[in-house]
């Protein structure tokens, strides 16, 4: 965008945001207890809201951009806040094999969980650059592997692969796009799962697809859109078209219903999505925040938005 085009996207958001884009009411969530995942099956996404999943997979639990704060913001007291508490809390979680994160934005990378996390994970995967914060911050250097894209790693028997996304970095005002953006495409013997993180439509999307697809089930971003930056944050019928490249069988969209990040009413991204889906006969599981979904056998589910 044009400066000034910057300017008047910044005042709207300060001045002229519709009440719509936060609920009314508290959304309903399906608490997560150690009883809940001790059940479920394995090979297992479970909703924890935006972009964080968690990720029960060969009988071990992943994270995905855990955000916990109240507010993804580098301050306490300002900044988008949380629609309602995580269905689970921190220091209610199992023992995590590791953390996947896609940027350092803070809707997908938050200090505060990463600080009540470091000494309980035993991975953390990260673009290239990410991971050097996280050094920063106290993580063990042994327990980080960063990635460019194209690169992958095993851990036990999953193959992650850092693959590529259209967005941009930073935390401030002098970082800018000094770490990597990545999307990551996540390969058993079972299944395969793509995690988009954050991205705006591009050719990549079938690249990856023809290289790592068919997935199981695509995590994708539907959420906080905006025609004004589609470059780098996916309008609904651009998520339709990732997910036909990628090839995948199920969609399950992220990166909504947790924070105010856009002009769009707070559940439009649901109700478009399953327009679009029908229309494109889209096989499409929207799970309730804290509601497990298994990534074999997924389902439509209820509207509840």
């Amino acid at each position: 965008m044009k400066f000034s085009e910057y300017l008047k996207m910044f005042w709207d958001l300060a001045f002229n945001k519709p009440k719509e884009t936060v609920p009314q009411q508290q959304l309903p969530v399906q608490p997560i207890t150690a009883e809940t995942l001790a059940a479920a099956a394995d090979n297992s996404v479970f909703r924890l809201g935006h972009s964080s999943l968690l990720l029960k997979l060969k009988g071990k639990y992943w994270l995905t951009d855990p955000v916990f704060n109240l507010r993804a913001s580098p301050f306490q007291w300002l900044g988008p806040k949380r629609f309602q508490p995580a269905p689970i809390a921190l220091d209610a979680l199992p023992t995590i094999e590791g953390v996947i994160l896609s940027h350092d934005h803070y809707d997908h990378l938050d200090y505060q969980t990463i600080m009540q996390l470091k000494d309980r994970v035993r991975y953390f995967l990260t673009p290239l650059g990410v991971g050097d914060l996280l050094a920063k911050w106290g993580v063990a250097e042994e327990k980080i592997t960063q990635l460019d894209w194209w690169q992958s790693t095993d851990v036990g028997e999953i193959h992650f692969v850092a693959t590529p996304s259209q967005h941009f970095s930073g935390r401030g005002l002098f970082d800018g796009n000094k770490r990597l953006w990545c999307s990551w495409s996540i390969i058993t013997d079972e299944f395969r799962l793509f995690f988009g993180g954050d991205s705006g439509y591009f050719t990549g999307f079938k690249e990856i697809g023809n290289k790592y697809g068919p997935f199981d089930v695509a995590c994708l971003e539907n959420g906080a859109y905006d025609s004004r930056w589609a470059d780098i944050h996916m309008l609904p019928s651009d998520t339709i078209r990732a997910f036909q490249d990628l090839q995948g069988k199920w969609l399950l969209p992220i990166h909504n219903a947790a924070f105010d990040l856009a002009f769009h009413h707070w559940n439009d991204p649901f109700k478009q999505i399953v327009t679009l889906a029908s229309e494109q006969r889209v096989k499409l599981s929207l799970p309730q925040i804290g509601q497990g979904v298994n990534i074999l056998q997924p389902q439509e589910e209820a509207a509840w938005w």
